[in-house]
């Protein structure tokens, strides 16, 4: 068969404010109902997103997460940070609802992570692979990446990533890259408070 369609359905304690976030980031409400269960659908482009409410839920517990496939991340997180500034007057990097910056390698960039307001982690990723960082430097920003962004855990990441700032000499091509890494770890940390388990 060709020309499947997969959509996603994930948690949220409120469609409301789910609609409104995803509005915020340029989605339009395709559907929506309170009754008999809390439901809505959004849509940009080709990207579905649906949801449903649960009363009681708790965003921080959340396991909810899909992956979305671009040629190119750049101008989608752009997009959706233009909407957060309009907004909110920043990107907003900590806590619940945040987004993660893409990072840029090789000259283009890197996937990036939305957190929406139900906890749920929509993965923005680009289709062609990207080849392996080559540095000591850009292996730690990957790691770092890989634990902060992906797995949500912005102390190791910072760990691991001033361990590796240690060790650089300052003339890396992600020197820079890798301090604003840095810095943005540590703005994610003291803003989001503290985490379950931590």
């Amino acid at each position: 068969m060709a020309n499947e369609l997969t959509i996603p359905l994930l948690p949220c304690p409120s469609i409301d404010e789910i609609a409104s976030f995803y509005e915020m980031l340029g989605f339009s409400v395709t559907y929506r109902q309170t009754r008999p269960n809390p439901y809505v659908a959004v849509r940009r482009e080709d990207i579905n997103l649906h949801f449903f409410g649960m009363n009681d839920f708790d965003p921080e517990q959340s396991y909810g997460t899909c992956l979305v496939i671009v040629a190119d991340t750049g101008p989608l997180y752009e997009a959706f940070a233009a909407g957060m500034r309009a907004v909110h007057g920043k990107v907003l990097v900590s806590g619940i609802p945040r987004m993660t910056r893409p990072r840029v390698r090789n000259d283009r960039y890197t996937g990036f992570s939305v957190v929406d307001p139900g906890g749920n982690w929509i993965r923005i990723n680009k289709a062609a692979t990207e080849p392996e960082a080559q540095s000591k430097l850009a292996k730690a920003m990957e790691n770092a990446a890989r634990q902060a962004d992906a797995r949500g855990d912005e102390r190791q990441a910072l760990k691991i990533l001033e361990g590796a700032l240690k060790k650089a000499v300052g003339d890396e091509p992600e020197f820079q890259a890798a301090q604003e890494f840095r810095d943005e770890l540590v703005e994610r940390i003291s803003g989001s408070g503290p985490r379950p388990g931590a």
